[in-house]
């Protein structure tokens, strides 16, 4: 084990780290197995096998509430200004252990199933068509703003039932309240959460209630009317999987899909390869978001004393799976550094694993897809028309803008 109290190995608060992690995890990998970093006060873990092994094991939790009180686990509980945050984020499955979590997800499951997700192909591919014929007629854009966002963010809002009308704030919304899962939010990122966690609860209150009073064929109709054994969900929880639903539904498919073409820039003869053979797309979705993962970074708390490599990590502290680390191991991929469109052994964990695998894997590898074929087929000459600029978030990993032309 080796301490980090700062280091050029990682540094998340450097742009030059930022915008280019990977020698870094390279050399935490080398200098060992976990990492006391203290400016964070966490424990990072580099590897892939230790990774994925922690996110399945039980003495973890994203959340330690349902077995002690902050006092007894020695932590100090947010400020009562945050709440409204708390309130919605705590309510959330990814934020919840067994028996709650269990519960909700497998109520969530009744309406979130792979029928409902596959009934939504042609929908998104229809619309990734449309979007990407817009950047064609206007001889280029922004990638991120034209066809990036607007994607997922508009399919989650057609599952949810959201009207058109309606979807403005839906991605505002979204990015302030992520921005409290940065490491060491500042107290700014903390009042626009707050205030957009208070604007989100209201609007989705009041559309709950209209589609009890109207059920649709919509995923919020779904979970009012989803129950088991006489459980059903909690007006809050309702509002919680809905606001956890678009975030994870949108945020990281937005960031895979420009962190991914931004990659094939950068690598012409892969983007080549691509162009020449469509049928490479699956495997080029899991290779894009295996080689610049866009969650790079998972915590989870320490319920019971663990040992790592001869080091106890004890109760109390927090564990940062490197995420971005795990999918570069050499352990695990051949070339880890080299980016394969046709890689056939990929087990990359940029979708999580255990309990908390991400629900809606299915739909943002359909929405990928969607894009990267309609973009492939409808701008074949798609290229880079300026240098773009990378988000300064590490945790969640993107760009501000990636300019293109046509």
């Amino acid at each position: 084990m080796a301490a980090l109290e700062s280091s050029r190995a990682f540094d998340p608060w450097d742009p030059a780290f930022v915008a280019d992690p990977y020698p870094a995890y390279e050399e935490l990998r080398a200098r060992g197995r976990v990492h006391y970093y203290e400016p964070t006060n966490q424990w990072l873990v580099p590897h892939h096998a230790d990774v994925s092994a922690l996110l399945r094991d039980r003495r973890l939790g994203r959340t330690y509430r349902h077995r002690f009180t902050h006092e007894d686990f020695g932590r100090t509980a947010p400020p009562p200004e945050h709440e409204p945050f708390h309130v919605l984020n705590d309510h959330g499955m990814l934020d919840l252990e067994p028996p709650d979590h269990t519960r909700i997800r497998r109520l969530v499951s009744k309406a979130f199933t792979p029928r409902t997700v596959e009934r939504l192909k042609p929908y998104v591919e229809g619309l990734a068509g449309e979007l990407v014929d817009r950047l064609v007629e206007a001889g280029g854009g922004d990638l991120l703003t034209d066809v990036a966002e607007p994607l997922p963010v508009s399919v989650i809002a057609e599952m949810l039932g959201v009207p058109e009308s309606e979807r403005a704030p839906l991605r505002p919304w979204s990015a302030d309240i992520c921005g409290m899962y940065e490491l060491n939010p500042s107290e700014e990122a903390a009042r626009k959460a707050v205030r957009a966690s208070v604007e989100f609860t209201e609007y989705l209150r009041g559309l709950i209630e209209a589609r009890r009073k109207e059920p649709g064929d919509d995923l919020i109709s779904g979970l009012i009317a989803a129950h088991d054994e006489g459980d059903r969900l909690t007006e809050q929880e309702m509002i919680s999987t809905c606001v956890l639903l678009l975030n994870a539904g949108h945020e990281a498919t937005v960031n895979a899909t420009v962190n991914g073409w931004w990659a094939l820039f950068r690598h012409p003869e892969q983007l080549a390869r691509l162009r020449a053979d469509h049928a490479l797309i699956p495997t080029a979705v899991e290779e894009l978001m295996r080689y610049d993962t866009p969650l790079q970074l998972f915590e989870r708390w320490v319920l019971d004393d663990i040992e790592i490599d001869g080091t106890t990590v004890p109760r109390g502290a927090e564990i940062a799976m490197l995420f971005g680390s795990a999918n570069r191991d050499a352990a695990v991929f051949e070339d880890p550094d080299t980016l394969d469109l046709s890689r056939a052994e990929n087990p990359h964990i940029s979708f999580s694993a255990g309990i908390h695998y991400c629900i809606g894997a299915p739909l943002a590898r359909i929405e990928l897809a969607a894009s990267m074929g309609a973009l492939l087929t409808k701008a074949p000459g798609l290229g880079l028309a300026a240098e773009p600029v990378r988000k300064p978030n590490f945790v969640i990993r993107g760009l501000e803008a990636l300019p293109v032309e046509v």
